[in-house]
């Protein structure tokens, strides 16, 4: 693992290529693989940027969010204004079913409730809102329950996963081992990067049957 000093240089590194992300207004410590990011960004959208770039970094065993959101003045808008524009999005959006969410919003927080039949559903629902501006926050409430016609049995849901897995390039499969219980999947072994673990996770809450995924891998070399 690298040292400390050589985990925030590499972290910061990765921060300044990111396109989307203003790296000068984003604070980097380092200590025992664990990364602090401070600082203040224009958007939600910013702030998940820097924290996969994060990620993404070999070493990076687990990161302190502390990034504040402050919209820049030319882009605040009202509670009102937001929910009527994530309303919107999610209207517009084929992935979100139709009149199956709620949205709250106060001082900028936004909240979802509601219900969906896939992961992937409320996975775009929570993508549809965090580009929007002024939007500091969100708290995702949203419920997946697979319906009986779209639940697939056990043994059927692992050998997808572990499918999905051993094609990924990213991932050594073989590291990683699924339980499949109900709608519920349990994923346990070792990967070396948070960006494979969040490939890990995505692969398994994108298969149909799965309601909720409970990642325990651990991060190492």
């Amino acid at each position: 693992m690298p040292d400390d000093d050589t985990l925030q240089a590499m972290v910061m590194d990765e921060l300044a290529w990111i396109p989307n992300v203003n790296a000068a207004h984003i604070g980097v410590t380092a200590r025992d693989g664990v990364v602090t990011l401070s600082g203040t960004v224009d958007s939600l959208a910013e702030k998940l940027a820097a924290e996969r770039a994060a990620r993404r970094v070999r070493g990076v065993q687990g990161i302190a969010q502390e990034i504040v959101v402050q919209p820049p003045a030319a882009d605040e808008h009202g509670d009102e204004d937001i929910a009527e524009r994530a309303l919107t999005v999610l209207n517009w959006d084929v992935e979100v079913p139709d009149d199956q969410l709620q949205v709250k919003v106060e001082n900028g927080v936004v909240t979802l409730t509601g219900t969906v039949t896939h992961p992937f559903q409320k996975q775009a629902a929570e993508r549809d809102i965090r580009q929007l501006g002024g939007v500091t926050n969100i708290v995702d409430l949203i419920e997946v329950r697979p319906t009986g016609d779209l639940a697939v049995d056990e043994a059927a849901v692992h050998d997808k996963i572990g499918n999905a897995l051993r094609r990924n390039a990213e991932l050594e499969a073989s590291h990683i081992s699924v339980a499949v219980t109900g709608s519920k999947v349990t994923l346990r072994g070792k990967v070396k990067t948070w960006w494979e673990r969040s490939i890990a996770e995505n692969a398994a809450r994108s298969t149909p049957g799965v309601a909720e995924v409970d990642d325990q891998l651990t991060i190492g070399s």
